[in-house]
């Protein structure tokens, strides 16, 4: 499942969409003190006020927010081995539930995995479901077409899980129109986080505009930071390698190549032909390195003696597979964030991958200094600098 389709998915979330509908919805309610469901309630989506509904729709949309492989990762089911629980068959057998009670019940049954082992969440938390159905153009509406995008479309059925804690409403000093007097106010019942879920799934997965129900997309509540035993125990999925692994494995391998010490140049070379092999990508799925892409990419940017033997010993030693892939958009700083941090114990400089290229750690009188070119006078706090020539 690609980027954009989540991004398409989010779009749609809105209450009446003709493209994305919300058939039912599900509320579970599990105290912090125990394993156990508290409370629940189903019932079609239609029948709660728009207000609700508005706000149960930004939770949906914060639940898909965020990059793929950092906040949201593509599982896929382990075998299931003729187990019935299995997170794969609970859920095919929901999509085909004709009734609201029959999906819910399977709902609850995944519930139940969650709350297994005596398993108990840190604060009250409410688990909601909706199942819908979803349709997707499947091609771009000519401008010189009478058609309208939506006259070809396909459609599939999905549920979507979020997971979000609750917290005490804070006290606050009221004033009585009535009484006309102020008065301390003390509310008991709790407020359910939408604006921050924990975690959540959406089943199944869109690959070449088809349901895929070998695959979940998993979303976590924090970056690089994804619930193994909610992935493992719950979904019965299988994780590949996070953004932020991948990173580590790719730099590891050109340490493994080109030794610990690099100049800024070459590593900006490195970015440069890792953001050309993205741009020049024609698929809809991120392109991957190889120990191929990766001999190429470390020859183009200058890096010497580098062989395929050499790559493939590298691989061998930071993963113990010679034929693992990394994601390329893994490896390449944030180019949304418009910079990288040279940190130091003097100070910490931002820049940006491109401009790596004007950045050399030079011996001055004994002593290593960073040098940056730059092509106009360097103003500090309104202050121009003076030039100096070493």
């Amino acid at each position: 499942m690609n980027a954009k389709d989540i991004a398409l998915i989010r779009r749609h979330f809105k209450p009446g969409h003709d493209l994305l509908r919300v058939f039912d919805i599900l509320h579970v309610y599990i105290m912090k003190e125990s394993s156990e469901i508290y409370h629940y309630e189903a019932q079609p989506f239609a029948l709660l006020e728009k207000d609700q509904q508005e706000l149960f729709m930004g939770n949906f949309k914060k639940l898909l927010s965020g990059r793929m492989d950092e906040k949201l990762f593509e599982l896929r089911f382990q075998e299931q081995g003729g187990t019935e629980d299995h997170a794969q068959t609970l859920l095919l057998d929901a999509l085909q539930a004709n009734s609201l009670a029959d999906w819910k019940d399977h709902m609850l049954r995944l519930v139940s995995k969650m709350l297994q082992d005596n398993f108990q969440f840190e604060q009250d938390t409410v688990i909601t479901f909706i199942r819908g159905e979803y349709f997707k153009p499947t091609k771009k509406r000519s401008e010189e077409s009478e058609e309208s995008e939506k006259d070809e479309v396909f459609a599939f059925k999905y549920i979507l899980c979020t997971i979000n804690k609750t917290e005490q409403p804070p006290k606050s000093l009221v004033f009585d129109y009535v009484s006309r007097e102020f008065r301390y106010n003390v509310a008991l019942d709790p407020i359910i986080k939408l604006a921050s879920p924990e975690g959540g799934f959406l089943f199944p997965c869109i690959t070449d505009n088809s349901a895929d129900v070998n695959h979940i997309l998993y979303a976590s509540g924090k970056a690089n930071e994804p619930d193994m035993r909610f992935i493992d125990q719950v979904l019965n999925g299988e994780l590949r390698a996070t953004a932020k692994q991948d990173k580590a494995v790719f730099e590891e391998i050109i340490r493994e190549v080109a030794g610990d010490e690099l100049e800024a140049s070459t590593l900006a070379h490195v970015y440069e032909e890792i953001h050309r092999l993205i741009e020049d990508n024609e698929e809809e799925e991120p392109p991957k390195l190889d120990v191929w892409d990766v001999e190429r990419i470390l020859t183009a940017s200058g890096v010497e003696d580098v062989t395929k033997e050499k790559v493939e010993w590298a691989f061998q030693q930071v993963v113990d597979d010679e034929k693992y892939e990394l994601k390329a958009t893994s490896v390449l700083p944030k180019f949304e964030a418009k910079s990288i941090k040279i940190e130091t114990k003097v100070a910490t400089i931002s820049i940006s991958p491109q401009d790596l290229k004007y950045v050399r750690q030079v011996n001055y009188q004994g002593r290593r200094c960073i040098l940056i070119e730059v092509d106009e006078d360097t103003v500090i706090e309104g202050f121009t600098m003076r030039t100096e020539t070493l």
